[in-house]
């Protein structure tokens, strides 16, 4: 059976181009029943005659409508509804239980699930609206006008240009390194993954703060290794722990964020860091140094790699969390020799990371705006920063750490609370929290959780987790 040609709607004087008005009709005709499976649609020449359209038009619309899997074309024949449409319900996403990762990732799970969270004082970035995107859409058109071709590989270790700014970026934190000592990423766990797989083997014991970033965790079980965690306040990781840790696992490598950590916000000191190099450099220990918060850092705070160089030391650094989380770019730094196998394994795994998102890094650091918009940013957080925590200790929360910079705070909770059953009944809300579970496996974890003060700036935030508290202490 032929659809006929007239049983289409179609408004001329609608500003909705042509095209997408055959589309949507088509997609709802389809969708709900009144096409169906294996009937034929009008030819290219009847529909255009019938509509007084162009022939291109209508081509175009059943181009969009293959390519949707709505519609098949058959050489000679004509193109017909595809025969799938009613046939199965297409699952989008799998049931993410079923991985063996599944509580690994979690959190991260629910940081990009916006349908259920629309709130989300657990987030690990900024807002959207904190960050913009204008500057992002400025670079995007120049890139489109550049004569140099868009399909091409990039550089092995990524673009030049961008190497050697960021090069300059190091000097200003005291650490000297050249644009060959750079390799770039496609994120920060995109270079930690590298790092992983040629550092760490399986069995291989790995330190890792407590309280920690998870993600680090996540990483080192998933390379076949073993976390160790070594207990950390807000000076940086405790020393007589380590010092045991050292003699009883002997670890290959520590994990660690040297400024404003994440979750405590907190930098390390520089006596602390003197002896934590020392202790690591006697069992001949990698260190990693996690420095993606670096830009949110109004302090000067010193780094590992300024002290110690690269001689067992990998600096690993990001451009997401002051830019996109979009355009992902990270980056590792470390002596000539490791930088080569670095390299070699990231193409192996992955090819060259991408030149046009470097290109777009490289105009967005070297346009005069990211400093300004960095400053903002600092500004923004500075501004929020004590009240928010003062409206949590005012609800019986206690900042563990008074940041100096940054966006993460570490609560305790309330006497009696936890974290994991607060979580669990804000979601109810849709309000997404980090519970200290997550960062944390020391025994009175559950007593804490991480928040992201530029996340807490919303009054439904506010008003959703009042009435959660108050129905938990109630039941309590």
């Amino acid at each position: 059976m032929t659809i006929s040609a007239v049983d289409w709607a179609f408004d001329k004087a609608s500003a909705e181009p042509f095209v997408e008005q055959l589309v949507r009709h088509a997609t709802q005709a389809v969708g709900d029943g009144r096409w169906k499976p294996g009937e034929r649609l009008p030819s290219i020449r009847q529909l255009a005659e019938r509509l007084k359209v162009s022939r291109f038009t209508v081509a175009d619309a059943y181009e969009r409508l293959a390519a949707a899997g709505l519609v098949v074309s058959r050489q000679g024949s004509g193109v017909y509804v595809a025969r799938s449409t009613q046939t199965r319900r297409l699952a989008l996403e799998v049931d993410a239980s079923a991985s063996a990762m599944a509580q690994e990732v979690m959190l991260l799970r629910r940081v990009m699930d916006t349908e259920r969270f629309s709130l989300k004082p657990g987030s690990g970035c900024l807002p959207a609206d904190w960050l913009g995107d204008g500057d992002i859409r400025s670079a995007l058109r120049e890139l489109a006008r550049q004569p140099a071709p868009l399909t091409e590989y990039g550089s092995a270790q990524g673009h030049p240009a961008l190497r050697r700014q960021l090069g300059l970026r190091l000097e200003r934190l005291d650490i000297p390194a050249d644009p060959a000592q750079i390799l770039m990423a496609s994120s920060a766990s995109h270079g930690l993954d590298l790092v992983m797989r040629t550092l760490v083997r399986p069995g291989e014991r790995v330190l890792v703060d407590d309280p920690g970033f998870y993600n680090f965790q996540a990483l080192v079980r998933l390379h076949g290794a073993v976390p160790v965690a070594l207990p950390r306040d807000a000076e940086g990781p405790d020393l007589i722990a380590l010092k045991q840790a050292l003699e009883q696992h002997r670890p290959v490598l520590y994990l660690t964020n040297s400024v404003l950590s994440n979750p405590l916000g907190a930098s390390v000191s520089r006596s602390r860091a003197y002896r934590v190099l020392s202790l690591l450099a006697e069992r001949r220990c990698w260190l990693l140094e996690d420095d993606i918060y670096a830009d949110f850092d109004t302090q000067q705070s010193l780094r590992y790699a300024s002290l110690a160089g690269f001689d067992r030391l990998v600096y690993l650094g990001s451009l997401s969390k002051t830019l996109s989380a979009d355009l992902r770019a990270g980056f590792l730094v470390s002596n000539p020799a490791l930088i080569a196998e670095l390299t070699d394994i990231k193409l192996i795994s992955g090819m060259p990371t991408s030149p046009s998102i470097e290109t777009i890094m490289y105009r967005l650091l070297t346009g005069g705006r990211y400093r300004r918009h960095v400053e903002q940013l600092r500004r923004r957080l500075e501004e929020v920063r004590e009240p928010t925590l003062a409206r949590f200790e005012a609800l019986g929360f206690n900042a563990v750490h008074r940041p100096a910079g940054g966006y993460f705070s570490w609560l305790r909770l309330p006497d009696g609370l936890s974290a994991s059953g607060l979580s669990q009944r804000a979601a109810e809300e849709g309000i997404l929290l980090a519970p200290g579970r997550y960062f944390s496996h020391q025994p009175d974890a559950d007593q804490y959780m991480r928040i992201n003060i530029a996340h807490c700036q919303d009054e439904k935030m506010w008003r959703g987790l009042e009435l959660t508290l108050g129905s938990l202490l109630v039941s309590g």
